[in-house]
């Protein structure tokens, strides 16, 4: 390996880092960061006093660049957008660099709030601890500009904040009570495993059956998951829990078909909110990597 080679491999967990968290996605993440190696390609890095700040505004001004375009098309997304997991750490060993709540899908749902300059900004100051005056060198803005940004990106997503912080034993003994309940569905034992003011998200993509809008209240999302457990009952679903940036997720299979991974916030007893994706481009890559190692059912 050439020295160049080998000096953007040595930084490459942190570009793929804060790209799969600027955008939401490994692909655009991996596309980012070939568009980054282009240039770096391009570049005498004998002649730069800071190769790793070179890489890191490169990186950061490509994704920033991606997720404005990316922004407009979501505007006409149907539905939520909810963002795509890493589907084995085998595969992208550089997102396991910080194992922190900046990783989990629901954090990453969370960072749609901020406009791409407030993200890029957020990450670069909270997550990546640049100063305010090294983010705003590589985002091209005044330091007071930047800090502005952060203040404003930290305001919007205390908003969203989860107001719990609870581990992944709590929400996977919580996946493991929604299984069971809709084995044996009553509206009586799916209610009581709501609070009651929980929310269910759910991104079909325009391509598979899903809410088109956030719902809202325990008795709401108690009546759609009775609905969703007797309509699938004639199918036999299967159920799997997995790990997904870090955190425990329900897969549903039918058949040979991954048709749904979930993932859930909880305050340790009941369910606060359902994160349900169900887009079969976003499975596809979740199913390539389960063909190799099918994880256990929960049956």
């Amino acid at each position: 390996m050439d020295p160049q080679t080998a000096l953007f491999q040595q930084h490459r967990s942190r570009l793929f880092g804060l790209a799969y968290r600027m955008l939401g996605t490994p692909a655009d993440a991996e596309d980012v960061l070939h568009d980054a190696w282009l240039r770096w390609h391009a570049q005498d890095a004998a002649a730069l006093d800071d190769p790793e700040a070179w890489l890191v505004t490169v990186t950061t001004r490509l994704a920033l660049d991606r997720l404005r375009r990316a922004r407009t098309e979501r505007e006409h997304y149907p539905g939520p957008w909810l963002p795509e997991p890493l589907v084995a750490e085998s595969e992208h060993p550089d997102a396991a660099l910080e194992r922190d709540e900046t990783l989990t899908l629901s954090f990453l749902a969370l960072l749609e709030r901020l406009s791409p300059e407030e993200r890029a900004a957020f990450l670069l100051h909270e997550v990546f601890d640049y100063s305010h005056a090294e983010a705003a060198a590589m985002l091209g803005i005044a330091e007071d500009a930047c800090r502005q940004r952060v203040h404003r990106a930290k305001a919007r997503l205390r908003e969203g904040r989860p107001r719990f912080r609870v581990g992944a034993a709590a929400q996977r003994r919580l996946l493991e009570r929604l299984v069971a309940a809709m084995e044996r569905p009553s509206l009586e034992c799916l209610r009581a495993l709501f609070a009651e003011d929980a929310v269910h998200i759910a991104d079909g993509g325009g391509q598979a059956t899903a809410t088109l809008r956030p719902l809202h209240g325990a008795e709401r999302l108690a009546r759609l998951y009775l609905q969703i457990a007797r309509n699938l009952r004639p199918y036999r679903p299967r159920h799997s829990i997995v790990m997904l940036n870090g955190m425990p997720a329900l897969l549903t299979w039918m058949g040979d078909a991954l048709t749904t991974a979930m993932w859930l916030e909880c305050d340790g007893e009941r369910i606060v909110a359902v994160h349900a994706l169900r887009n079969p481009a976003k499975l596809e890559r979740l199913l390539a990597a389960t063909r190799a190692e099918r994880p256990a059912s929960l049956h």
